[in-house]
């Protein structure tokens, strides 16, 4: 990102462009048919102050991965137990209710799925971390797979809207698997 020093008014319109970015993508479905000139007429702003903030429109897609990235690598969210994993699911889950709005327009692009792959990555290696010295199982890999994989998919179905199931029950469902695989 270009503005290293973020104060209130630089935050207010970085929320601004994503916002907007956000909207663009959910009606276009494609990154690439978004337009830096179309993002900035909708936003009511100068071309200069997006290019003070981002320096293409991919830059504003990855800043949203970015941000949930940061989330699920966070060093406060060690995991060490089975119930340190347990709340890491609720933290994602929390973390996606907070910002809901947004990942249903982002995740209704077809770009979804490779930011997908990099958070199911992400989370299973931190969950296998967490279990490798406490699952005696040589399918750890796959029972992580399955269960990081099934999540996913119902996380994507949920934000596109294809889902009978609210977030607090995929928590709990992912929950309940969780237990059933590695107990």
């Amino acid at each position: 990102m270009k503005v290293q020093c973020l104060n209130s008014s630089s935050i207010k319109t970085r929320n601004l462009i994503k916002k907007t970015f956000a909207e663009l993508i959910n009606e276009k479905k494609q990154l690439d048919k978004i337009t830096v000139t179309e993002l900035v007429k909708r936003a009511e702003l100068t071309r200069s102050t997006f290019y003070t903030h981002y320096s293409d429109i991919y830059e504003v897609a990855q800043d949203y991965q970015l941000q949930t990235i940061e989330l699920l690598c966070s060093e406060d969210l060690k995991l060490y137990s089975k119930q340190d994993i347990k709340n890491y699911f609720d933290n994602i889950i929390q973390c996606l209710k907070d910002n809901e709005e947004t990942y249903k327009l982002l995740l209704s692009a077809d770009e979804s799925l490779l930011f997908l792959e990099k958070l199911q990555k992400i989370a299973s290696q931190k969950i296998h971390n967490a279990l490798v010295n406490c699952y005696e199982n040589k399918f750890l890999d796959l029972d992580i797979s399955f269960l990081m994989n099934g999540l996913l998919v119902e996380l994507l179905k949920y934000f596109r809207n294809e889902s009978d199931y609210s977030l607090d029950e995929l928590l709990f469902n992912i929950k309940k698997w969780f237990d059933k695989i590695f107990n």
